[in-house]
């Protein structure tokens, strides 16, 4: 999949107030996690690293949270209100690409959360969203280096209900698509490495680039996330925890 060189990402509108479908209407829907694609950062476990909380957190909004190792077929989304797939290794097969996208067109809500960028191309490719070639670097709102940083360009929205920022540690540009908006930015001086030697240097692009985009497909919806240490754990709290009150609120259609 091709990556993109960008100065600015133009806001297409706001796209997280979808039609609801049948089964986020359920007294307990359903949000699966995948983890069947090399996945490391699991919600049975405790570590730092981990999204034990994360899982927890949607709980307790009285959703059905569990996880799955198996294929992503239509079988097994049947009766699944949300799916979440967060910092695979591994890429998804093009027939699990395609159930995936008949979940959503369906009326199911999807989350992606990066962690590299590769294993994710050919699902981003068929939601017609781009990712940078590395991650991105801030010049502002740093988080002791470069490449941690609080996001404080956000577009108003369900998501982002409640806070005014929220903090990134190891954030892939995202370029929205077709169908699909940019929800959270850069401050206009972040900047990707495009030739490696791990300083701003000519030729690298500079400006406001997007770490959240939301979109429509068929009757559902879904959001990538440029980063998946966002809610892991160790980052779970302050406006970070409030953010992942609301994802899972956003996935369940409440």
């Amino acid at each position: 999949m091709p990556h993109f060189i960008v100065k600015h990402i133009i806001l297409l509108g706001a796209l997280l107030l979808l039609p609801l479908s049948s089964r986020g209407a359920d007294a307990n829907p359903r949000i699966l996690f995948d983890q069947g694609h090399n996945e490391r950062f699991l919600i049975e476990e405790n570590g730092d690293l981990q999204l034990s909380r994360l899982a927890e957190t949607f709980r307790a909004q009285l959703s059905h949270v569990s996880s799955t190792k198996a294929s992503l077929n239509d079988e097994t989304l049947k009766d699944v209100a949300a799916l979440v797939i967060s910092g695979p290794f591994q890429e998804l097969k093009s027939d699990e690409i395609e159930a995936v996208a008949r979940f959503v067109e369906k009326g199911g809500h999807l989350a992606v959360m990066l962690h590299i960028g590769p294993p994710l191309g050919p699902l981003l490719n068929r939601l017609d969203v781009d990712f940078s070639n590395s991650v991105l670097h801030e010049r502002h709102n740093i988080i002791e280096k470069d490449l941690n940083f609080n996001v404080k360009d956000l577009s108003p929205g369900p998501l982002f209900t409640g806070i005014t920022q929220f903090s990134a540690y190891g954030v892939w540009a995202l370029k929205a698509g077709a169908g699909s908006a940019v929800i959270a930015r850069t401050s206009p001086d972040a900047w990707v490495d495009l030739n490696g030697d791990r300083i701003l240097s000519k030729g690298d692009a500079v400006g406001a680039f997007g770490v959240a985009v939301s979109g429509a497909l068929g009757k559902g919806g879904f959001v990538v996330f440029g980063d998946d240490a966002i809610f892991q754990n160790r980052y779970h709290a302050g406006e970070n925890a409030t953010l992942a009150t609301n994802l899972g609120a956003w996935l369940i259609g409440r």
